[in-house]
């Protein structure tokens, strides 16, 4: 393939070519002795101590002023922003000033990688800023960054159009600062979770992304073929029955942040790839779960943000306290107007048709409830709601109601109208559980391509007994959305899924 370049990427690789005649190396050895960053110098520096005299501080290069024999520029880190000092004579103390002159005033450009040595100072201005002694190339650039300029309250060359953000994340990271902070946020919210679950006893544990048979949810899974085996597997759309294999194994508690796959339709706030937390926790039950879920999300707020109100969109949101708990029976009659408690599936078919609901001939009785429960409840649902108690058709994994056989302990958590979390009681009966398969898999014969398939390895492991157990999976991508008022899941993914398309 043959590479084609602009004028300016011409021109780059020109200077390029000059730097090693000269015989500056522009891709030299890793090993630089960074001792500061941008924040930490501004954060540490006294100009009446006159401490940090001995700074090391590297970076990209993100604007310069060319002034005669010294000059400023702006160096950027992980950590922001600083302005160096960049003084002819310091930096070519005898006669030679060719890395002044030339180097840094002709072949250097905006974002290339340079190394300083130096110490702290404050200009006349008062801008802090560092004086540099030594300067070295670290990394030579060989692409034009767009660099964002603001001018009487307008933006110009803005990388703002979402696609090319996409695609090109690292240069979006690079221009557009505050994206950072989304995925700092995004490693605090799992850092978190994982103190607050291994703080209640639980252990963080791996399963397999390769399966043989893809349980735990409702969905339709990606296929690979393993040449060695000579077999089809799927790759896991959860990981649920491997979990609760643990379970059955003797673990109390177990958790696991783990990369699940459905081959389904994307939009914005659903990529085909995602990540996903799920923990089984033996003898307790979905209303302990309740209870759980409200205290950690409570604390990841407050350490994600500084308080439990969050704002979605044009809503603020409150984790903090107790949230509502609603049956979505009496959710359906109170957002439908229709009592749907006892219908059949003929009877649910004409309500749907009724009500204008959109549905399959595949549908069985849970889909049904689930579509009219979808078009008319769930978008009302903006502040933090526990939807409890679904009928048995809708929860092959779950264990019935202690009260009523036709439903289950389940709680889906909603929040700003869409799910962020599902938990059960587990269904721990084999003998109820190989039913529930068995329905699934009648559903699949009439064309449901999302219906469970039978795993009899595990109707097989809670036939050695499995404890009572509670059970919560929550989406991570979803739940940084709403903890950093993102609008799309494209925008909490550091490399979102996209179609193919040739490099320019």
């Amino acid at each position: 393939m043959e590479q084609t370049f602009n004028e300016q990427e011409t021109l780059r690789r020109e200077a390029l070519g000059k730097l090693r005649e000269l015989g500056i190396e522009p891709y030299p050895a890793p090993l630089y002795p960074v001792n500061a960053t941008a924040s930490g110098i501004k954060a540490e520096f006294d100009p009446e101590k006159g401490n940090l005299t001995d700074l090391c501080i590297a970076g990209r290069l993100m604007s310069r002023r060319i002034m005669g024999a010294a000059s400023f520029a702006e160096l950027q880190d992980e950590t922001g922003r600083i302005q160096i000092y960049v003084n002819r004579d310091e930096i070519c103390p005898g006669e030679d000033k060719t890395l002044y002159n030339t180097v840094f005033k002709k072949l250097l450009d905006i974002g290339d990688i340079i190394g300083v040595k130096g110490f702290a100072f404050i200009t006349k201005t008062g801008q802090l800023s560092v004086h540099v002694k030594e300067l070295t190339l670290l990394s030579k650039s060989l692409r034009v960054l767009p660099i964002v300029k603001e001018q009487d309250g307008k933006v110009f060359d803005a990388f703002s159009d979402p696609e090319l953000r996409y695609r090109q994340r690292y240069v979006d990271l690079i221009v557009n600062p505050q994206v950072k902070e989304t995925f700092v946020k995004r490693a605090k919210i799992i850092a978190t979770m994982r103190e607050y679950f291994n703080a209640a006893g639980c252990l963080e544990v791996e399963t397999p992304i390769l399966q043989s048979i893809p349980g735990g949810a409702a969905a339709r899974p990606f296929i690979t073929h393993h040449n060695a085996l000579d077999i089809d597997l799927y790759m896991r759309i959860a990981n649920e029955l491997y979990l609760k294999r643990l379970i059955v194994g003797g673990f109390s508690g177990v958790y696991e942040f783990a990369k699940d796959f459905r081959n389904e339709g994307m939009d914005k706030t659903h990529n085909p790839e995602f990540t996903c937390m799920e923990i089984y926790v033996a003898y307790k039950d979905y209303i302990w779960m309740m209870e759980f879920v409200e205290k950690m999300l409570a604390k990841i707020a407050l350490e994600v943000n500084g308080t439990t109100k969050v704002k979605i969109g044009e809503h603020e949101v409150d984790f903090g306290g107790t949230f509502r708990r609603l049956p979505i029976l009496e959710a359906i009659k109170e957002y439908a107007g229709v009592d749907v408690s006892g219908m059949d599936e003929d009877e649910l078919r004409k309500t749907c048709k009724e009500l204008h609901v959109e549905v399959d001939e595949s549908f069985g009785k849970g889909k049904l409830i689930d579509a009219i429960f979808g078009e008319y409840a769930e978008d009302k649902l903006i502040q933090p709601t526990f939807i409890t108690d679904y009928p048995v058709e809708m929860s092959p994994l779950t264990k019935r109601h202690r009260s009523n056989p036709a439903l289950t302990e389940r709680f889906e958590l909603f929040v700003c109208g869409k799910e962020l979390a599902n938990a059960y009681s587990e269904l721990n009966d084999p003998i109820d559980q190989f039913e529930r398969f068995q329905e699934q898999a009648r559903l699949k014969s009439k064309g449901d391509d999302e219906a469970m398939f039978i795993d009899m390895d595990f109707v097989r492991a809670l036939e050695y007994g499995m404890p009572p157990t509670s059970g919560l999976g929550m989406g991570i991508d979803r739940l940084t959305m709403f903890m950093t008022g993102q609008t799309t899941i494209q925008d909490v993914l550091f490399f979102p899924q996209m179609r193919p398309k040739p490099v320019d």
